[in-house]
């Protein structure tokens, strides 16, 4: 054995101690056994390079993409087929659709990234609050969760952007409203399992507020079960986004949308079929990608898993 592998072997020994000598060794020794499920769920893996490739893609736009995604050569270069000049084609008014897609990225990983960041919070917050503090507070909390739940999310987003006004962000709010109610669901759920355990009750007798301990210690045990859901949502998110933008309700003209793109190209789809094709596959694969790393992280935070 080398020094090298004699170190790495030492590392593994030290992450995988049972009897950690700090919270530190404790914390990484989790993220270690966590990564090693994870890779070795190779859909899991491959969704992961996915969604690192449209992260790529998205900040790298402006130089992978040949041509401007919103002015196009009208005169000379409506509706050609995928080639060499053109590897999607171009669209109706003459602009290149592989552009289109590459800077159309960054509009999705957008609206995905601001759903989560709005929806998941509140989610965590109404749960997590009305699980700990049950009685009424629950009661009203839960029911106003139901109300939302009763309606299809499509529907309800058609509805809050009809009353916000067309466009991107109106779109990210009204999905964004529409979003919450399952975490809110899973976060109340995660805190009735552990609201009368006895970590929680040592953490009362400390004198801990119920705001200490519904930040501070409920709060963090609903992170994993919530990151799964939201990954798991994300193709949801593209799709609710998608159908929005081809209503014409979410992003606007010029905007290099997917779901926009794929409203345009529908006039044409039985003679230039690329023109919906190509921002249409996007979508699958992005959507794709998102579902398979959340079933990733689902096997690989699940507590209740053995080591691989």
């Amino acid at each position: 054995m080398t020094a090298s592998d004699a170190g790495a072997f030492s590392r593994r020994e030290w992450l995988l101690s049972e009897r950690p000598a700090s919270r530190m060794q404790a914390r990484l020794g989790r993220a270690y056994v966590a990564w090693r499920r994870f890779t070795a769920n190779r859909l899991a893996f491959i969704g992961l390079l996915i969604i690192l490739a449209l992260v790529v893609i998205a900040a790298l736009a402006g130089v992978l993409a040949p041509y401007s995604p919103t002015v196009g050569d009208l005169k000379n270069a409506r509706l050609l087929a995928p080639s060499a000049a053109h590897w999607f084609g171009t669209d109706d008014l003459g602009r290149d659709i592989y552009s289109r897609i590459v800077y159309g990225s960054r509009w999705t990983l957008y609206v995905v990234i601001l759903v989560a960041v709005i929806a998941a919070p509140i989610g965590l917050l109404v749960g997590t609050v009305a699980g700990y503090a049950g009685g009424w507070t629950d009661t009203i909390l839960m029911r106003i969760t139901d109300i939302f739940l009763a309606f299809p999310k499509l529907v309800l987003a058609l509805a809050f952007v009809a009353a916000l006004g067309p466009g991107i962000e109106n779109a990210v709010i009204a999905i964004a409203i529409t979003s919450w109610p399952p975490y809110a669901r899973i976060a109340r759920a995660e805190t009735l399992t552990v609201r009368n355990s006895d970590y929680i009750k040592a953490v009362q007798l400390m004198g801990a507020s119920p705001f200490r301990i519904v930040l501070r210690h409920i709060m963090p045990l609903c992170i994993s079960s919530l990151i799964i859901r939201v990954t798991l949502d994300m193709a949801g998110i593209i799709l609710t986004a998608a159908g929005l933008g081809f209503l014409g309700l979410g992003a606007q003209p010029p905007l290099p949308e997917w779901g926009a793109m794929i409203a345009s190209g529908r006039r044409f789809i039985l003679d230039q079929w690329w023109v919906a094709a190509a921002p249409g596959a996007a979508i699958l694969i992005v959507s794709l990608g998102f579902n398979l790393l959340g079933d990733g992280l689902r096997d690989a935070l699940d507590p209740r898993s053995g080591d691989q």
